[in-house]
């Protein structure tokens, strides 16, 4: 499979980066500087140089996505696979009273424009009718089941990302496209702290297996944890 990741330089991105190559796929490990590569990622790719390129794409630049897609489209490059999986998590210790609004503005340029950006300018290389998949990396905070009162930003543009994740798979599916969000669990990343019960790479496995079509998950679902289970809307 050749898969695109977004935010591949570290946490779950790095994760599913390192075992994607290591089920032997080939990796577009997009990053949003050449800089922000880590030594881990640089190591994988020079260890694995046939199936790991590392691509300058900041998902808040639509031109950075753009310039990517034509740049894989003149090498007619095709994707089976596409996790978008960068995103950051802000302002988490405001309440409404204090929240700097230019945090949910830039929350919602990495967490739902990136991955708008990209599905527009990606979704043509995806095959049809050959199980190609879209990972849109969500987070249980996005269900409005499960609201709470804090974490503004993060919560409400997941939620969006779950809205567009269902819309995105409504309009894919006639070309056998799928299209998920994928809660991936409380991990012990930069983001998730030292605390998080679950390793990234068990999150990152979940998530592969559901891109690689294991993981059976019924047609009718849009929303899962990394295992595979429905998640509340």
């Amino acid at each position: 499979m050749n898969i695109l990741i977004t935010g591949a330089g570290r946490g779950l991105g790095f994760q599913l980066t390192k075992l994607a190559v290591g089920r032997g796929h080939q990796v577009v490990a997009g990053i949003r500087e050449i800089s922000d590569a880590s030594e881990g990622l640089l190591a994988l790719a020079v260890q694995f140089p046939e199936l790991v390129r590392i691509e300058k794409m900041n998902v808040t630049r639509e031109e950075e996505v753009e310039a990517l897609a034509d740049k894989l489209a003149s090498e007619s490059v095709e994707l089976d696979g596409i996790i978008n999986n960068a995103g950051v998590l802000f302002g988490r210790e405001h309440k409404i009273d204090t929240l700097p609004m230019h945090l949910v503005r830039l929350t919602f340029e990495v967490n739902l424009f990136g991955p708008m950006y990209v599905m527009k300018a990606m979704s043509p290389l995806l095959k049809d009718h050959s199980n190609s998949t879209v990972i849109n990396v969500s987070s249980e905070a996005g269900s409005m089941a499960l609201a709470y009162g804090g974490d503004y930003p993060y919560a409400i543009s997941k939620t969006a990302l779950n809205m567009f994740s269902k819309q995105s798979n409504c309009e894919l599916n006639p070309r056998g496209i799928r299209v998920l969000a994928v809660h991936p669990g409380w991990m012990r990343t930069d983001m998730g702290g030292g605390k998080a019960p679950l390793d990234a790479s068990e999150s990152a496995n979940g998530i592969l297996d559901i891109l690689e079509r294991k993981t059976f998950i019924k047609d009718e679902l849009f929303f899962v944890d990394h295992t595979g289970r429905s998640m509340p809307v």
